[in-house]
């Protein structure tokens, strides 16, 4: 096993005080650093490190670390600015695959997590390289290290021998107790480094200009008039005061060091900005600024990871931050946003600015506002952390253009929405052109389904349009979750009951019949004339006293989730001074169901209306947005009243096979491709997976003879043409059904020989299958969200029928009876029209095991299932194909910055 540390990628992550570090491998050039890092010890640190306090110790360990290549050894370094604070290292000695773990750390720099960000980019490094567990020797005393080796999150013994503890590190597949403590240090992390973003004790404004119209300007002005409470400077060379604030020639001229440095300059002049604020000791930069090049970015990435300093944009419409004890609004919108609940962060400043504004109407208000632009560092899932922890902010809106990692945003959002309700714009839907796809499961993973299955799997709220995400907002901020779908009408006018409940069914909700009892109950209180059904049309007759004890005994009936009033102004109730909106708003706001209200002649898409005792009801302007809202709340409550889901242990799995499977491919074929059908079935077979018997045919001799042993009951075989890349069997016509007895065998492959000259390798045979329903199952892997499993409808017509849903890996066991209950054949599956149900439990068990299997191999680009057969007694795979790639894995949870 031989390993070159010097491969592994260079990484910045933060550490526990929100300072940035890079993790990189050792090289050659860094002996003398390593030995200064070892020399400056103390003597009980060293001590602690070798068990004796030997300068000849320190020499020996940096020699080791910086010696060429060897098998079974990394070293990884931690550095900033320029001087190395921490080493980690492990080496494989006979007990392989165990290696044995050591660590050093900087005096002065302890308590800060930097071994521990080592420690967890070595787990990953030792994963990768097979090593199933580290061992480390330490002092008793040392108390430091072993509680480090205890919080890891990982399984450790100790083993206690003299004034020594031998502990072992079990290096598991990455579990949730592991990857939950990685998120828990990764959270505090995160929110310690946006301090100086969102909450600075001085600002500076490089580039405000001493005439209006600047963007510099108007973003000094903002902060000026918003009531900064703390230290406001701007650096101009060329003013002593720009509107009322001190202005200095540069950074370095400062009184004080800011905390944040607001850049509205040309994009030319960033580097050399940036970098004059990092060694100022600036740690947090807002870049308005746009149109960088290539050269310009990665300088200013250079600048930010060298000096630590976090990163909002560039690109950007600016941040607030609406606490009174900061009063921060950096931005350029037309006004300063109305304080309230209500974090926000988007990417393009048009849909932030038509946020800012619809929630300040709305009354909602915002806690905290995040323009991220071109999203080079702070992105959506820091956002989330900060509102996660702020104790303001109980409404989380995003618009994301892009995830730069899906599946940490993932498990992040998964814990925020379970606290407060996370919205987005579902942005870019529609394919301007579906991407050539070589396999049913690639046409299929369009770019949109793989976004949907992102925000179902994580409980975030996905809406169409911005109108729609504050039409929902406006619901889900003032009223209770509804407990189910069921929804009751009321209505003085018909037409619009009619309206109501139409928006009603096509949003998915139900209108039930109701009771006798409340039949009864409210033709006692209701107008003559007035109909208690559902919708229970009141009338224009009703009175503002009868229809609030209307909706009061219909909320105090148990079969009703959410009540929907649609009301039109009358000249009857204008006549008697009766104010029917005023029926609704009495009382507190928030009763025992969620109400809407609809008014078709209100002028705004919403409004909430303040109650008499305080919160307020959504009114809407369409029934389509207030039964689309309801829908919406429904299925959050539905989210939410879900236990979390678990993986599932699957038995019988042989991880390690497979990836010498995948390997010895790759080996053979280094640009990657489409696997043969023996390879297919071995993979599969490695996983569990259930396959119709097969035999492969290089002869007309060997097919007659693989059909004579494969057949079946009725004696009857399929034969399949294969050669290299190939694609659709049946579109080929490489596929003869039916085949019974030798001559019929013959004649297919000669037809094949034929046909397929030049071309075809071999054939398979297999027994003809019985009669069941023909489904699909596959993955494709997403360079940016990871695998995604599809599962629907198979057979020749999969897609042009378009009968899938989609999931991304790995599947819990909610994911997976999402997936199987999702499609239009659904119903098939469980005996529809007296089919008998099939193999439910066999078909969960098929789509685990390929989660599994594409969680495990990086390299499988795609696999495609199809046709699935499913019987009331089993279900098996086909037809299978699955292609490799060359790729990396991929650690998608280890703390690092983009």
């Amino acid at each position: 096993m031989t390993h070159d540390t010097r491969s592994r990628p260079t990484v910045h992550a933060l550490l526990s005080d929100g300072t940035t570090v890079c993790i990189r491998p050792v090289r050659p050039g860094d002996h003398d650093q390593l030995r200064e890092l070892y020399e400056e010890m103390s003597a009980e640190s060293l001590r602690l490190r070798f068990f004796a306090a030997s300068p000849r110790s320190a020499a020996m360990a940096a020699d080791r670390a910086c010696a060429p290549p060897r098998p079974g050894y990394r070293a990884l370094l931690a550095e900033s600015k320029d001087r190395v604070i921490g080493l980690a290292e492990y080496e494989v000695g006979d007990d392989a695959p165990t290696a044995e773990l050591s660590i050093a750390v900087a005096d002065g720099l302890h308590h800060r997590g930097v071994g521990t960000l080592l420690v967890e980019h070595l787990v990953s490094a030792a994963r990768a390289d097979g090593i199933t567990r580290f061992t480390a020797d330490a002092l008793s005393e040392n108390h430091e290290v072993l509680r480090l080796f205890a919080d890891l999150g990982l399984r450790t013994a100790r083993r206690f021998e003299g004034p020594e503890v031998r502990c072992a590190i079990e290096l598991d597949e990455e579990d949730d107790a592991y990857l939950s403590a990685v998120e828990a240090r990764g959270r505090a992390a995160d929110v310690a480094s946006l301090e100086p973003l969102l909450r600075p004790d001085a600002i500076a404004v490089v580039g405000a200009g001493r005439r209006p119209g600047s963007v510099g300007r108007a973003l000094l002005h903002h902060l000026h008039t918003g009531g900064f409470t703390r230290r406001l400077f701007a650096v101009n060379p060329r003013a002593t005061s720009i509107l009322g604030v001190p202005s200095y020639p540069s950074v370095s001229a400062l009184p004080k060091v800011p905390d944040l440095a607001v850049l509205a300059v040309p994009a030319a002049a960033l580097p050399d900005t940036a970098e004059e604020c990092g060694k100022a000791g600036v740690r947090a930069l807002l870049v308005v600024s746009a149109g960088l090049d290539s050269r310009q970015a990665e300088a200013l990435m250079a600048a930010c990871r060298t000096y630590g300093m976090r990163l909002a944009g560039p690109n950007c419409l600016g941040i607030t931050n609406t606490d009174p004890a900061l009063s921060l609004d950096a931005t350029f919108a037309a006004d300063h946003p109305r304080p309230g609940t209500a974090g926000v962060a988007v990417q393009s400043g048009g849909v932030g600015i038509a946020l800012l504004d619809g929630l300040s109407r709305l009354g909602i208000g915002v806690s905290s506002f995040a323009s991220l632009g071109d999203k080079y560092d702070v992105s959506g899932n820091d956002m989330l952390q900060w509102w996660e922890s702020d104790d303001r902010t109980d409404l989380a809106l995003l618009h994301l253009e892009s995830f730069g990692n899906p599946r940490a945003f993932s498990r992040t959002a998964r814990r925020v929405t379970r606290r407060m309700p996370v919205l987005t714009v579902d942005a870019g839907r529609t394919d301007v052109g579906r991407r050539a796809a070589a396999s049913h499961t690639a046409a299929a993973a369009t770019p949109t389904m793989t976004r949907q299955a992102l925000f179902t799997q994580a409980g975030i709220t996905a809406t169409r349009s911005v109108g729609e995400l504050l039409e929902v907002a406006a619901l889900l901020h003032s009223q209770p979750l509804p407990a189910g779908t069921r929804v009751a009408i009321v209505t003085n006018a018909g037409g619009a009951g009619v309206l109501a409940a139409d928006a009603c069914a096509e949003a998915g909700l139900s209108l039930p019949p109701l009771t006798p009892s409340l039949v009864e109950s409210l033709s006692a209180v209701l107008p003559d004339g007035a109909t208690a059904g559902n919708p229970v049309d009141v009338t224009a007759a009703v009175t503002e006293e009868q229809l609030g004890d209307c909706v009061d005994r219909i909320m105090r009936h148990p079969g009703i989730d959410a009540v929907l009033l649609a009301l039109v102004p009358t000249a009857v109730a204008a006549a008697t001074g009766d104010d029917l909106v005023r029926a609704v708003t009495r009382g507190p706001a928030r009763r025992a169901l969620p109400v809407a209200v609809v008014r078709l002649e209100q002028d705004l898409p919403v409004r909430l209306l303040p109650a008499t005792q305080g919160g307020a009801i959504p009114s809407y302007a369409e029934p389509g947005a207030a039964a689309g809202a309801l829908a919406h709340a429904a299925r959050r409550a539905a989210w939410l009243g879900r236990t979390a889901g678990t993986n599932p242990e699957l038995a019988e799995v042989d991880t390690a096979r497979a990836r010498a499977v995948a390997e010895t491919y790759l080996a053979a074929h280094p640009d990657g491709g489409w696997l043969d059908p023996r390879t297919c079935a071995e993979l599969l077979t490695c996983y569990g997976i259930p396959q119709l018997p097969w035999s492969w045919a290089q002869t007309e001799d060997d097919a007659v003879i693989a059909a004579e042993r494969l057949r079946g009951p009725d004696g009857r075989v399929v034969m399949k043409a294969h050669w290299p890349g190939q694609l659709h069997k049946s579109e080929q016509h490489a596929v003869h059904l039916d085949l019974e007895g030798e001559a019929q065998v013959r004649a297919a492959f000669r037809d094949f020989e034929s046909r397929f000259a030049g071309l075809m390798t071999g054939a398979v045979v297999q027994p003809l299958a019985a009669r069941g329903t023909e489904l699909f199952a596959g993955v494709v892997q997403d360079e940016v969200f990871g695998p995604l499993v599809l599962f629907g409808l198979g057979g020749t017509a999969t897609e042009v029928l378009a009968d899938h849903a989609a999931r991304l890996a790995p599947l819990t066991d909610h994911d997976v009876h999402d997936l199987i209950t999702a499609p239009r054949c659904a119903p098939l599956l469980f005996g529809a029209h007296g089919s008998g149900p099939v193999d439910l439990a066999g078909l969960e068990q098929m789509l685990l095991r390929l989660s599994r299997m594409a969680g495990d191999l990086p390299q499988l680009a795609e696999a495609d299932f199809n046709p699935v057969l499913a019987t009331p007694d089993a279900v098996t795979v086909l037809d299978a194909r699955v292609r490799l790639l060359p790729r990396r894995t991929q650690h998608p949870y280890l703390r690092r910055l983009r």
